[in-house]
């Protein structure tokens, strides 16, 4: 590649451009931020501050140093690429312009073999130096152009790519040096210089696809490394080579398309990527389908953009129930799909068919049957079968039933099995046999989503119901019910009320006449006869009675019938129980307290009638004439018409409780009155007019049940704490007895105990064992002292008289009382233990035990002293002459 430049004619000293236009020529491949050219103005005063521009700024940038730079990659076309660079001074704002001409370089494959091994020689630009003489002629600065290097050379390496060289290293001796990645920066090493000749080799096969191009930066300095030239930048573009195959993002694609598409609908998108570069032919892909698979009904359902790899159909006849899925195999070629050199790949396209409704439900059959017990709901009575081509459980599958005819009134409803697709025919509302014995449906059964277009329903889609009512025995009902009967209270027992009568609605069912019975009456009222429903009264009607509410009774009957099964319906008869003037007024409150002075002593009374309007007030209050104290010590006087007051008509009544009849009559026709007693409680008042003295305490404080209940409480629990005393009582008399008959601790006699029979030991074979048998006569219980639990026979003697203990003794009277008990007990022969014959249990013969007559005992006797017997009393005055009679 020949160097480019650009010179400028002498000429006296003018501030601009030197030319108007400038001329250059560039690689095709342009980079962002690669450098272009180089721009030269004049400038006659050296201290301007010149500033450039571009008039295509988004294409190209001109630096302070007047470099231009390409601001993005593209790509120049075959014909020249024009744009005016300008320049402006800073402080006058004057400006320059110069017209730019770009030309792309011929291509690399067009170049001679000779052209390829010629090594360029790259020449640093002059300087320009000033001198206080007139200006020298200057050689203008110039951009080196691109060195383009194709990718994965074979070498031999390192291969010489071009020679940098200075004009002054005739008169000096220059090191030459290159900076930046690739060099001295990472991937260091790749580029190597010379630095005597400067020649610049390449060490290795550069790799489009990890660095695209290398940008470096050559340097001349002499020996003593002071810089002679300007850096100059050298760009090395790596040439793209055919060295990868494209790749797809998926291995396998999967796409859908609705059945029945027309010709040219788009179905999905496949995309390949190729690491070489997509500007060259090495890395433009085209795109093809090598197979379909299944190929019906057209072996070319389907076609692909070879350049953008879009999937439409090409021809008709997509049939989801035919065929459900097509595989394509496709292919991606670069080279734009040249075959020959052009590398390939393949991936899978899985296209599936998506079901649209276009086959309607059908019914399996014409008519369908089905029968329901009348007066039952919720019940399926038949069930609907229906056939659909389309994709089950979807919208075009699933079935919607629709009646459009013989259900006017609705009793019917269809719903749909989730599962099965079947319509479940379902009763909603009671059917009454005596009414409708048969009913016919039309059903209609469509799919949750319209047919698709050009598509009818047939025949098949619409079918019909028979549904057979079956006749049960119903519950009889009254009519009607409730019944509302007026009737005045005070009808008196066994009187006719109505007639409560049911009717059965099984009309075509033969059974016999209903019968009738009560079901609930709380106030026992009422009776029905059991054959025509007749109601009559067994008490006075009482419209205060606690079962009448707002003036109405209420009473339920049963009818049943003796169909099978049994069935029966329940009736309510509501009585309206008109007044009365039955009952008279009584006065409240029953008590009443007063002053016993004239002021204040007025009590106010109320009527109280259970009647209502207009047998209850206003009510007339007055005294009795008899006792005639009554009516000359107090006076009534109406205030309401149930309200009265009763006063003291003298100046002073002495304190005490009076009985003051009042004769209340009420409004009724005719009138009822009573005479009602006010307890009036008169008492000493203070100057507030409150009674002062205990009887008013009690009387006005406490009501008589108060006092009563009391007056309960008190004796209850007197009667609680004397039975507590007599308890205790009772109980230390249990526990004085036992510890005067038997002291476990200090009861060390000798006594003999009574045990089961044993029998006669080996020595006592020889004698007669009846006379051992135990005596029929046992003492009875009733007569053994407390604490003793013995059987010994008791010795016929009279029994000695014990000491008596008076009911209250003095305390120090116990220990005589105590010791006279002992003694008489001591002398007592009649007292345990009995010197008696023993009852044992007869054990046999033939024993392998010694005699107990051979037992010694292991001690002699003159060992032991015995004296101690004789002070243990008379009882034991017998062993103490046995053994304490020392030698004797």
């Amino acid at each position: 590649q020949a160097p480019i430049k650009a010179t400028c004619e002498d000429m006296s000293c003018k501030t601009g451009f030197p030319e108007d236009v400038h001329s250059a020529v560039v690689s095709r491949s342009v980079h962002g931020g690669q450098p272009l050219l180089n721009v030269r103005f004049q400038s006659c005063d050296g201290n301007k501050k010149i500033h450039f521009g571009s008039s295509e700024p988004e294409d190209f940038r001109v630096g302070e140093d007047g470099v231009v730079y390409a601001e993005r990659s593209f790509q120049l076309s075959a014909e020249p690429t024009e744009f005016v660079v300008s320049a402006q001074d800073k402080e006058t704002q004057e400006e320059w312009q110069m017209r730019v001409k770009l030309t792309p370089e011929p291509a690399f494959a067009g170049a001679s073999e000779k052209d390829q091994k010629k090594i360029e020689d790259i020449i640093f630009p002059w300087q320009q130096y000033k001198h206080s003489s007139p200006l020298k002629r200057q050689k203008r600065d110039w951009v080196i152009p691109p060195i383009n290097l194709p990718e994965n050379s074979r070498g031999p390496f390192p291969q010489e790519l071009v020679r940098i060289r200075s004009d002054r290293d005739k008169s000096l001796s220059l090191r030459y040096s290159v900076t930046g990645p690739g060099a001295d920066q990472p991937p260091t090493g790749i580029f190597i210089i010379n630095p005597i000749s400067g020649q610049l080799s390449v060490t290795k096969p550069l790799d489009r696809e990890q660095i695209a191009s290398f940008h470096l930066r050559a340097h001349a300095v002499d020996v003593n490394g002071n810089q002679v030239e300007n850096p100059i930048d050298i760009v090395i573009n790596v040439i793209d080579m055919n060295d990868n195959r494209p790749e797809f993002l998926h291995q396998v694609w999967n796409g859908t398309v609705p059945e029945g598409s027309k010709p040219g609908t788009y179905v999905m998108t496949v995309t390949a990527i190729d690491a070489d570069d997509p500007n060259a032919q090495n890395g433009m892909l085209r795109y093809r389908i090598l197979s379909q698979a299944p190929s019906s009904p057209s072996p070319n359902m389907f076609t692909i953009n070879n350049e953008t790899g879009d999937i439409i159909t090409v021809a008709a006849g997509l049939d989801r129930e035919k065929v459900q899925q097509y595989t394509l195999i496709i292919q991606a070629t670069d080279m734009e799909g040249n075959p020959t050199y052009g590398l390939s790949n393949t991936a899978t396209a899985v296209i599936t068919v998506t079901d649209v409704n276009d086959n309607p439900p059908e019914f399996t059959a014409m008519t369908f049957y089905g029968e329901v017990p009348e007066n039952r709901v919720d019940v399926i009575v038949a069930n609907l079968t229906v056939t659909d081509k389309d994709q089950p459980h979807t919208p075009a599958w699933n079935a919607m039933y629709r009646m459009t005819g013989g259900d006017p009134t609705g009793r019917f409803t269809i719903l749909t099995d989730p599962n099965s697709n079947d319509g479940l025919v379902t009763v909603v509302k009671p059917i009454d046999f005596e009414t409708n014995r048969m009913f016919v449906l039309t059903v209609a059964a469509e799919n949750q989503v319209p047919l698709a277009k050009g598509i009818q329903h047939p025949p098949q889609s619409t079918a019909t119901v028979s549904i057979t009512v079956i006749d049960v025995n119903e519950s009889p009902y009254f009519v009607p019910n409730p019944k509302l009967v007026r009737q005045e209270e005070g009808l008196l027992a066994g009187s006719m009320l109505t007639t409560f009568t049911a009717q059965d609605p099984d009309r075509y069912m033969q059974q016999t006449s209903l019968r009738y019975s009560k079901l609930s009456d709380p106030a026992n009222w009422l009776k029905i006869d059991p054959v025509n429903g007749q109601i009559t009264t067994t008490g006075v009607l009482d419209r205060e009675s606690i079962y009448v509410q707002n003036n109405m009774y209420n009473a339920t009957f049963l009818a049943s019938d003796n169909g099978i099964p049994p069935m029966s319906g329940t009736g309510t008869l509501q009585i309206y129980l008109l007044d009365i003037n039955d009952n008279a007024p009584q006065v409240n409150p029953k008590e009443a307290t007063t002053c016993e002075t004239l002021q204040p002593n007025a009590i106010n009374i109320t009527a109280v009638d259970p009647d209502i309007d207009p047998n209850a007030g206003p009510f007339a209050f007055e005294l009795p004439d008899t006792p005639a104290s009554i009516k000359r010590n107090w006076t009534i006087v109406r205030i309401s018409g149930d309200h009265a007051q009763l006063s003291l008509r003298i100046r002073f009544l002495e304190a005490g409780i009076y009985d003051v009849p009042i004769v209340i009559t009420d409004s009724g026709n005719p009138h009822a009155s009573s005479t009602s007693v006010l307890k009036v409680k008169v008492c000493q008042c203070d100057i507030n007019g409150d009674c002062t003295d205990v009887d008013r305490i009690v009387g006005a404080g406490l009501g008589t049940g108060a006092i009563i209940a009391i007056l309960l409480c008190i004796i209850i629990l007197l009667i609680l704490v004397l039975m507590f005393v007599v308890w205790m009582k009772r109980r230390d008399k249990e526990r004085q007895a036992k510890q005067l008959l038997i002291d476990p601790e200090d009861d060390v006699r000798d006594n003999i105990l009574k045990y089961d029979e044993e029998g006669g030991g080996e020595e006592d074979q020889d004698y007669d064992l009846s006379q051992l048998q135990q005596p029929d006569t046992v003492e009875p219980d009733a007569i053994k002292p407390v604490g003793i639990r013995r059987l010994d026979e008791r010795p016929l003697h009279a029994e000695p008289q014990y000491p008596v203990r008076s009911a209250a003794p003095h305390p120090g009277d116990i220990g005589d009382f105590i010791n006279e008990g002992l003694k008489a007990a001591d002398n007592d022969p009649t007292a345990p233990p009995y010197d008696s014959l023993l009852v044992f249990d007869y054990e046999g013969s033939g024993s392998t035990a010694g005699s107990l007559s051979s037992l010694n005992s292991s001690s002699s006797g003159g060992e032991q002293d015995y004296d101690y017997l004789n002070d243990w009393g008379p009882r034991f005055k017998k062993l103490a002459d046995m053994y304490g009679g020392g030698d004797d």
